[in-house]
């Protein structure tokens, strides 16, 4: 092994191992699995997320489905009433996953949660749904978060 594959394997193994793994609840992943997710940074749970700073979401997922297309849509659930939370890209295809999406493989969806410094200051659930091109879920995930200034 060369000496420039070297540090791409000690670096990708640094990263995973850096990782964060979240506590979330699975809300119907109806024809995917969630195996793994991760945000970055989130020392501790709940997340606690600065208002002006943009956090990096990686879910680990496998399809049960094949699809050319992916659409992720983010909700901030407060007190059970879901609001749209923006993404810089919706498309999933874009977000680390190589379209058409394959039966029973293995992707990793990575995603910026930018926090805008006028949310305000409380406790809520994130529900990040992943859709396939028939717009069932590929996965549905909810993890609680702190916005905090």
């Amino acid at each position: 092994m060369d000496f420039r594959t070297e540090c791409i394997v000690l670096v990708s193994l640094i990263a995973f191992t850096c990782a964060e793994p979240v506590k979330y609840h699975d809300c119907g992943s109806a024809v995917g699995k969630v195996s793994m997710v991760d945000i970055k940074p989130c020392p501790n749970q709940p997340c606690q997320l600065h208002k002006g700073q943009s956090y990096s979401v990686n879910v680990t997922f496998s399809s049960a489905v094949e699809s050319q297309t992916s659409k992720a849509i983010v909700h901030g659930v407060i007190a059970g009433v879901p609001i749209p939370f923006p993404i810089p890209i919706q498309d999933g295809c874009k977000s680390g996953i190589a379209c058409p999406i394959q039966k029973e493989t293995n992707y990793h969806y990575v995603n910026d949660l930018p926090v805008k410094t006028e949310y305000p200051s409380i406790k809520l659930l994130v529900e990040w749904e992943l859709k396939d091109d028939e717009g069932k879920d590929l996965f549905c995930i909810e993890f609680p978060v702190h916005i905090v200034s």
